[in-house]
């Protein structure tokens, strides 16, 4: 049976997440009603990364295998013929057998959107995080560089979690800004439950000078979710690119 990769994209705003929940919507799902309406054939679809309720992506990948000789063209045009309009298939392609969206990626690049300024927004305030207070972007990218490297992120990851090992290799981890937009991009060989937005949350304090940059080394250390900052709201998060070896 053919493996179809999938580039999708969606606006997870109404969805609890990838993945699939008993009573719910989620993305997943969503592929797998649109699967089984195009080719009345019950599958799974494997994605690269779980995100959470109410997280975006302009880059998942998704993959499955189907009895079906489809053109990568073919799948794109079914897709987007029945899937909600918030969610949306970029590309497809046929890849060998033993892709695997999740197992077969080496990296993720997650990108967080910080609105800074005092007055709320009203056109992207679904897609980013308001901060009203000033943040000192010097401080935070101070901050940022101590958690380069690889890691125990055990003070970043989220409760209820089956994952066993804690360790991930933070390649990047930058700050830019554009007039009123601080975006925050984490690229890692993998990412632990709620791990960039923990991040995120624990850079806006230093933002807001409440801790300093040096102190990350000893959120680190602890390995205690206690030590970190907030949780960032999800909305704010993006998943960007996965990639994969050629």
């Amino acid at each position: 049976m053919p493996t179809v990769k999938l580039i999708v994209e969606y606006d997870g705003s109404r969805y609890a997440g990838w993945q699939r929940q008993p009573d719910q919507p989620t993305v997943q799902e969503a592929l797998e009603t649109a699967i089984h309406q195009l080719t009345q054939c019950t599958v799974s679809v494997i994605g690269a990364g779980r995100t959470d309720s109410g997280v975006h992506a302009l880059g998942q990948v998704a993959s499955f295998r189907i009895d079906r000789e489809w053109t990568p063209s073919q799948w794109v045009r079914g897709f987007n013929a029945r899937l909600p309009e918030d969610i949306a298939v970029r590309s497809a392609a046929i890849v060998p057998d033993e892709f695997h969206a999740r197992y077969s990626a080496t990296g993720k690049l997650y990108e967080y959107r910080i609105f800074n300024r005092p007055e709320r927004p009203a056109v992207d305030r679904a897609y980013q995080w308001h901060v009203y207070k000033p943040l000192d972007q010097a401080a935070m990218e101070q901050a940022a560089s101590f958690l380069l490297g690889s890691h125990d992120f055990t003070s970043f990851e989220g409760t209820l979690t089956d994952n066993e090992d804690p360790v991930c290799h933070v390649q990047q981890l930058s700050l830019t800004r554009q007039g009123d937009l601080l975006s925050v991009q984490v690229y890692a060989d993998r990412f632990l439950k709620h791990m960039v937005r923990a991040i995120v949350g624990t850079l806006v304090e230093v933002g807001h000078a409440k801790r300093t940059p040096r102190s990350l080394t000893d959120v680190l250390a602890a390995r205690d979710r206690r030590l970190a900052g907030r949780t960032a709201p999800p909305h704010g998060l993006f998943l960007v690119r996965v990639d994969y070896q050629h």
